[in-house]
């Protein structure tokens, strides 16, 4: 039995509409605001109408192809209208959507298409030319939008359950590949029902910004769709542009990962529209006290702490951060949902103890696609609740005294960069499958308070060549760019815990284990080249940045790049394209193109001037 503690905490009950389905709401909503913007993907506008009339189309395309209950089909498309309204179709047709990012490495987009057994994937021509050789069948969503405009776009009637899958996403796997973890319908209505109760329907505008592989996707793009929302569809980059659609569009409701919403706070202009948010939810990763402050000078609104594992769909616990300490806690559970705090034997610990975090409810998906044992082994009969089941998250947390979670940490090798999920075991995997590693052990080192990267650590096999640079060439060639190692560093032996296990926490720091022989540093020529250099060094931990030195292979990500964005444009006191940094990833072929930039601006302002004087010259004199 339950102690009286976590029959308190759990008191989450609610009721909502089991038998329906996503397209049902959907339809729903269309019904009652046809007319209203349903979404704003660039130059496109859709009203809810439009919005169904074009999946209902292409949804009847699929069902001919044989497209039903729980049939995957890939989505791999850029971020625009044809991404959501193929999520709609799969839906409507009866099927499941599997996102595919055509930005991952086509050697893990194969392996998510062969696991998942897909014959059909929805794509763009821009997104098909980045995707690998597959056995799968295409839909080109914008070379065919002419044939699929003659489909019918009348509704249709399809068998389907409440308990048929939705969608499939591809998490980390300890065992060197991706697991999908299968998500039915019930699972999200019960999850919409929540959010309902959390946040209140009131619609509003919501700007998307999270990619369509990352779970939290399915809250901006198909909750919003059910409670009559406007969605600003997100692209791009560049943190400024984020102010720009929050004030043309009238945003009022924003979700990012704290690593997102602390590159947005960094500059002024960006956080100043925050502030006229009504509402912003973070999760995905631990959420630090610092980033709330920032936010709290300038946002009133009301702000979510969020956490949930993918395999109890979504967000599981909520907490809505009013004032906070150095800690902020994870909260309660949502609607629905029931979380335990377990010693090894399944028994609940005292209020305060540490203890192994478990999540049962509706929330609990129906586990991981072709991986029985590995189901078996997370997901397990809930002692508590009779015939249902729970979800062990690998998590530790405890009870506070006020009745809410406070998050600590893991008990294994995973972790969470950026947002994303990582089993490290995955990344060890794959570098032990190559003849010169003998052993590999990967950790998240945080030697900046601001910055999680991943160290590969080697131990190279005998005669074999220490080759840093070709081992960040393999794992970016296999891997997603948040899950490749920033820096490698070869080690003869591994140090060891007492009890003979790998000691991760004795592993030397990178700085100290350089990885190939140092060279005199060439220094900047021109203040230009050492404002960079001053910027990039102290952005990426390194005492002076070498001027030919490629910014990623030295440990910069995306999120970074933005953050050092937004410091070089204060710096230069002048606009600097986004995309130049990633077009020129050098200090001298940055420094190169924007002292070019200059140059021509420079020139272009002083031909002015000269022209200027001689229309002047040559005006007549007045009197």
């Amino acid at each position: 039995m339950l102690p009286a503690e976590y029959r308190s905490l759990n008191q989450s009950g609610m009721d909502y509409p089991r038998e329906k389905t996503i397209p049902q709401l959907f339809a729903e909503q269309v019904e009652r605001t046809p007319n209203a913007l349903a979404l704003v993907a660039g130059g496109v506008r859709l009203t809810y109408r439009e919005l169904n009339l074009r999946s209902n189309r292409l949804a009847h395309r699929l069902q001919r192809l044989g497209i039903q209950g729980d049939g995957l089909v890939g989505v791999a498309t850029e971020r625009s209208e044809y991404m959501v309204i193929a999520m709609l179709a799969i839906l409507k047709a009866g099927g499941a959507y599997v996102p595919l990012d055509p930005e991952y490495p086509g050697p893990r987009v194969s392996s998510m298409v062969e696991d998942s057994g897909l014959s059909l994937i929805l794509t763009t021509a821009a997104s098909k030319s980045k995707l690998p050789p597959t056995p799968a069948n295409f839909i080109v969503l914008d070379e065919e939008s002419g044939e699929l405009s003659n489909e019918l776009d009348s509704p249709f009637s399809v068998v389907l359950a409440s308990s048929n899958l939705a969608y499939v996403i591809y998490t980390s796997g300890s065992t060197g590949k991706p697991k999908g973890v299968m998500i039915e319908h019930r699972n999200v209505v019960n999850f919409f029902s929540a959010m309902d109760r959390l946040i209140g329907v009131d619609a509003g505008v919501w700007l998307a910004v999270t990619s369509m592989a990352f779970d939290i996707s399915v809250l901006e793009l198909l909750w919003t769709l059910t409670r009559g929302f406007t969605i600003v569809l997100h692209s791009g980059q560049d943190p400024r542009v984020v102010a720009k659609e929050i004030r043309e569009f009238g945003v009022t409701h924003m979700q990012s990962t704290p690593s997102l919403a602390r590159i947005l706070a960094l500059d002024s202009d960006v956080l100043a529209a925050l502030g006229s948010l009504k509402m912003i939810l973070l999760g995905g990763e631990a959420l630090p006290a610092s980033l709330v402050s920032r936010l709290r000078t300038v946002f009133s609104g009301r702000l979510f702490n969020m956490y949930g594992p993918t395999e109890t769909t979504i967000w599981s616990t909520a907490h809505e951060v009013t004032q906070h300490g150095n800690s902020i806690p994870i909260g309660v559970p949502i609607g629905n949902n029931f979380v335990y705090l377990l010693d090894d034997n399944l028994q609940p610990v005292k209020a305060g103890e540490v203890g192994n975090l478990y999540i049962g409810g509706e929330g609990v998906v129906r586990g991981y696609l072709n991986k029985p044992q590995l189901t078996a082994e997370r997901f397990l009969p809930d002692p508590f609740s009779s015939g249902g089941r729970m979800y062990w998250t690998g998590d530790v947390a405890r009870l506070l005294p006020d009745g809410n979670i406070d998050f600590l940490g893991r008990t294994d090798h995973q972790v969470k960069i950026r947002g994303f999920r990582i089993e490290l075991g995955e990344i060890e995997s794959l570098l032990e499958t190559l003849p010169e590693v003998h052993q590999a052990v990967v950790i998240a080192r945080e030697d900046k308070p601001v910055d999680i990267r991943l160290v590969a650590y080697i131990v190279p096999s005998a005669g074999a060549h220490r080759d840093a640079d070709s081992l960040r060439t393999f794992t970016r060639s296999k891997l997603p760019e948040f899950m490749a190692p920033s820096q490698f560093v070869f080690l003869e032996t591994f140090p060891l815990t007492s009890n003979g296990k790998i000691d991760r926490k004795a592993l030397p720091a990178p700085a100290a284990q350089p990885e190939r022989p140092t060279e005199p540093a060439e220094q900047p020529a021109t203040e230009l080249e050492s404002i960079l250099v001053e910027l990039f060094s102290e952005a990426l931990g390194i005492s002076q940045v070498p001027l030919n030195a490629n910014f990623f292979d030295l440990g910069a990500h995306s999120l970074l790049i933005a953050e050092l964005h937004s410091r070089l444009q204060d710096r230069l006191g002048r606009e600097v394209s986004l995309v130049d940094l990633f077009e020129f990833p050098t200090v001298s072929s940055l420094a190169r193109h924007l002292g070019g930039e200059e140059l021509a601006a420079t020139a272009q302002a002083s031909a002015s001037s000269r022209a200027q004087r001689r229309r002047e010259a040559r005006a007549p004199r007045g009197e």
